[in-house]
């Protein structure tokens, strides 16, 4: 069993199918053999990513996901937990780059919750992003799309 803790940025309009993260992320999760895992995500604009871009990576631009390894365990009343970290989303910057892929926006909105999990599990790309019409090369984003291709079907939009 896991935790999912998903949260709007004050002032943002929640999404209809911001109900439909929790349980697409707890696939992730079992997918990933991830147990006893607590992991937050937060949905936002542009204006607040590139604050946490800047303030944490200095780098002065919005982007798609941010991710914060935390790694604590704590205990309370329904067991043992790891905190995985947080996740932030720009909801500004999904429609942009399913746009740039050529991709619906549910396809996207699963690419960039997987690829923040992945992050928090430690894994990087460094240099590499991917790429309209290329085939990753790296550890993770190979692993990335090939989740990605067994939830396909998946709907959270």
């Amino acid at each position: 069993m896991n935790r999912v803790f998903i949260s709007m940025m004050d002032g943002l309009e929640e999404p209809s199918w911001m109900p439909n993260v929790e349980q697409y992320v707890n696939e992730l999760l079992k997918k990933l053999s991830y147990d006893e895992e607590e992991i937050s995500i937060l949905f936002c604009n542009d204006e607040m990513i590139q604050t946490l871009n800047k303030q944490y990576r200095q780098i002065d631009s919005a982007t798609d996901v941010l991710s914060f390894e935390n790694g604590e365990e704590y205990e309370d009343e329904e067991g043992k937990w790891k905190s995985m970290g947080d996740i932030v989303i720009s909801l500004e910057t999904l429609p942009k780059n399913a746009a740039y892929f050529e991709i619906d926006e549910n396809s996207e909105l699963k690419r960039l919750l997987l690829h923040g999990l992945l992050h928090l599990n430690g894994m990087d790309h460094y240099e590499e992003h991917i790429e309209k019409g290329v085939a990753p090369v790296c550890e993770m984003l190979v692993l990335q799309e090939k989740i990605l291709s067994e939830f396909s079907d998946y709907k959270l939009l």
